[in-house]
C-alpha cells in the first residue's frame, strides 16, 4: 500500500526471484558461472571448491530453486519492457523461479559442482591444486551430531590423549 501511494500514474512492479547464484552467459559468454561476491549459495560453492565442504544437512533429493543472475537481470528488463506504458493501479508481481518447469536437487548441484572441480581444480597461493572429494549428504540433525562427533571430537580427543602419552598417531581420521 505505501509503494502503490507513490507511484502515482508510473507503472509499479515487483520482481521477486528465488535464490540467485552465478551466471549462466552473462556478462562473459566464454566465462559462465561468474561470481563477484558471496552471497547465498554461492558460498557453498566457494567453500566446496577450496575442499572446505566436508557434509551438508539435507536430503540429496530436496529441491533447491536457484535463478542465474543474468536471467533474473533479463526477467527485470523484460518486464519493465512489457509495463512501460502501462497506467494503472494494479501492481505487478513477477516470480522468477525454476523448480517447476527445470527442477533442481542438492545432489545434482553438488555433482556438477564436484564435476567442475575435479576437472578444473583451484589452485592455492603456492601453486598447489585443491582435489575435492564428494560431499556426505547427512538427511537429519541425528545423523549430522553424530557425524560431527565422530569426525572431530573423537578425533580431537584422540589426538589430546596421543600427546598426553606423547605418542605420534599418523592417521586421526576416523
Amino acid at each position: 500500500m505505501l509503494l502503490r501511494s507513490f507511484k502515482d500514474n508510473l507503472p509499479l512492479i515487483i520482481i521477486r526471484p528465488t535464490i540467485i547464484t552465478s551466471t549462466f552467459k552473462k556478462p562473459f559468454p566464454h566465462f559462465p558461472g561468474y561470481i563477484e561476491s558471496l552471497r547465498t549459495i554461492d558460498t557453498l560453492i566457494a567453500s566446496a571448491k577450496e575442499g572446505r565442504v566436508k557434509c551438508f544437512l539435507g536430503k540429496p533429493e530436496t529441491i533447491i530453486d536457484v535463478m542465474p543472475a543474468d536471467m533474473v537481470v533479463n526477467s527485470t528488463l523484460m518486464a519493465m519492457w512489457a509495463h512501460a506504458h502501462q497506467c494503472s493501479n494494479n501492481i505487478k508481481i513477477y516470480h522468477v523461479s525454476s523448480s517447476l518447469r527445470n527442477p533442481l536437487n542438492i545432489s545434482n548441484l553438488h555433482d556438477f559442482v564436484f564435476r567442475y572441480f575435479t576437472q578444473n581444480p583451484w589452485i592455492k597461493k603456492k601453486g598447489k591444486p585443491v582435489w575435492i572429494t564428494k560431499m556426505k549428504f547427512l538427511g537429519s540433525m541425528a545423523r549430522f551430531r553424530k557425524y560431527i562427533t565422530l569426525r572431530y571430537i573423537c578425533a580431537s580427543i584422540k589426538g589430546f590423549i596421543a600427546k598426553l602419552l606423547n605418542i605420534n598417531i599418523i592417521n586421526l581420521a576416523l
